[in-house]
């Protein structure tokens, strides 16, 4: 055998021990808990023959508690790029068969160099998570290490897009990371994210709560707002991320991709024409409007178990990648509160960030009132929307369907925040207050002198919220006054909007110079 092929021979054989991680009883153990390999998850994630892996060789410097007598290829983590559906994407996947995925310096390494990657050639990063926290013997270097790759999370952050899957523990420092990115994806039942473990509560606190209760995967999307999916299988995560990104661009130079459109931009939904009760107080289920116009009723939601009251998706019309914010009068009546702001306020300033119009369809009914929303701060949660909504830049289309009213309809990506193109249905109702309210105030003293007449009381609020209706439950004083562009016809909702997208698809609009806002947190 010459030199060359014992050379050769040489790195044959460090790479298959480097694919075997922590070893082959380990990677049995992962598989026994229903959990991929880091390597594996990668290969599932990409296009089939895509992934160029960096960094295979490295091994950790400890030499603290006999760490110096263990080394494993890779050190728990395996980074590189490749492609998702033809696109390139920077990806790292912490391999639990290496001391848990705990996090060690040269680890972060590892992790930054993708990220910088990523940064410099202008595409998104994936991280995949599966570890149990800092390297405890490496003691402050594993703290700088998360420090080092928070750093790069926040200088990514609206320049590529960042999404995380979690698919095993994501404990202490470790979830900080996550947080910073753009999109959180748990998978149910296997993982979990908390800043303090269930014995540490216990310590402190004296709860008693499990792994699940205290960080789960359904805990992060219907309580906390953490996570925006929870999947079943991490096969559908990673169906997930593909269909993720085929709605976002590369980077924040770019727009998202243009699909094929084979769904008629003309197409006409009688059905809209109907969908608003008549009655004010009757709900309807605003997904139905927003399949009815979409192309091909595909959208894909973010944060659908969390603050049902508002929606936020993404979807498109004549191909063309959007943003969807959209009141849910089936839930709460569609009412403001402080989660639904906090949902609806991220997801704008993500569409911002990367060139994706925002299409906001309105029916609310003000904001929820109540000592619980303002203890938590409602007026600063809500001023996050409205400072989302005022700050972004890229194109605004908004419908409203039904009621829009008091701040709330400020809010909703009205014409005076720089919506673009403002349209209305004829059952629209634009006002201060809803009539019962109105009359309350306005006729406060007349009301009061005819307490003692409860008949002829009840006939005057009558009469006045019937004319408070016949002014205000229409939006014609609004388009009076050009704060609605055109009142539209329900069923042909799709064509308007997309003629309004089709309009605006030039625009130029730049906020003042400045080191950066100051937006209410």
């Amino acid at each position: 055998m010459s030199n060359i092929q014992e050379k050769v021979g040489q790195l044959i054989a460090r790479r298959e021990k480097a694919h075997l991680g922590g070893g082959q009883k380990r990677i049995d153990s992962q598989h026994a808990k229903g959990k991929f390999t880091a390597r594996e998850r990668i290969h599932m994630l990409l296009d089939e023959g895509s992934f160029e892996e960096f960094d295979m060789f490295v091994e950790h410097r400890c030499t603290n508690f006999g760490m110096e007598k263990e080394h494993y290829f890779g050190d728990g983590v395996v980074t590189g790029y490749g492609t998702v559906s033809g696109r390139l994407v920077y990806v790292f996947a912490q391999d639990f068969t290496v001391y848990g995925g705990s996090l060690s310096k040269t680890m972060s390494e590892k992790i930054c160099k993708v990220m910088d990657m990523a940064m410099r050639n202008g595409a998104p990063i994936i991280g995949i998570n599966d570890s149990g926290g800092a390297r405890i013997q490496e003691g402050v270097d594993a703290l700088a290490g998360y420090a080092d790759i928070f750093q790069r999370n926040v200088m990514a952050s609206g320049v590529v897009p960042q999404i995380s899957a979690i698919f095993g523990p994501s404990a202490g420092g470790a979830v900080y990371s996550p947080a910073l990115t753009d999109f959180v994806i748990m998978k149910k039942n296997s993982s979990y994210m908390f800043l303090t473990g269930p014995k540490v509560v216990k310590t402190v606190t004296g709860e008693d709560v499990t792994q699940e209760q205290l960080g789960g995967a359904s805990m992060h999307t219907t309580k906390s707002g953490v996570a925006q999916f929870s999947i079943d299988t991490e096969e559908d995560g990673f169906e997930l991320i593909r269909k993720l990104l085929s709605f976002m661009p590369q980077n924040n130079m770019e727009d998202a991709p243009l699909a094929v459109c084979n769904d008629p931009v003309d197409r006409l939904e009688d059905a809209l024409n109907e969908i608003v009760p008549d009655s004010p107080n009757k709900p309807y289920d605003m997904y139905e409007v927003i399949r009815a116009v979409v192309d091909n009723g595909d959208f894909l939601e973010a944060h659908e178990a969390y603050a049902k009251n508002i929606i936020t998706c993404f979807a498109r019309f004549n191909g063309q990648s959007v943003g969807i914010i959209a009141n849910q009068p089936k839930y709460m009546a569609g009412v403001l509160d402080i989660n639904a702001s906090r949902k609806a306020a991220r997801f704008v300033r993500f569409c911002d960030s990367f060139n994706i119009p925002i299409v906001t369809f309105v029916d609310v009914p003000g904001f929820l009132p109540g000592t619980g929303q303002e203890y938590g701060g409602v007026i600063t949660h809500g001023a996050k929307l409205l400072f989302a909504y005022c700050e972004a830049t890229v194109p605004k289309v908004t419908v409203t369907l039904r009621k829009a009213y008091g701040g709330a309809y400020i809010v909703m990506s009205s014409k005076h925040i720089r919506g673009d193109v403002n349209y209305a249905w004829p059952t629209a109702e634009i006002a201060v207050m809803g009539s019962s309210g109105a009359v309350e105030v306005l006729y406060a003293k007349e009301i009061a002198a005819l307490e003692g007449n409860p008949e002829e009381r009840a006939k005057f609020i009558a009469e006045k919220e019937a004319e408070y209706v016949e002014k205000f439950s229409n939006p014609y004083q609004a388009a009076k006054y050009g704060y609605i562009d055109d009142i539209i016809e329900p069923r042909n909702t799709r064509f308007r909007v997309i003629r309004a997208l089709q309009s605006l698809a030039t625009k130029r609009l730049v906020n003042p110079a400045k080191k950066h806002s100051n937006i209410p947190l």
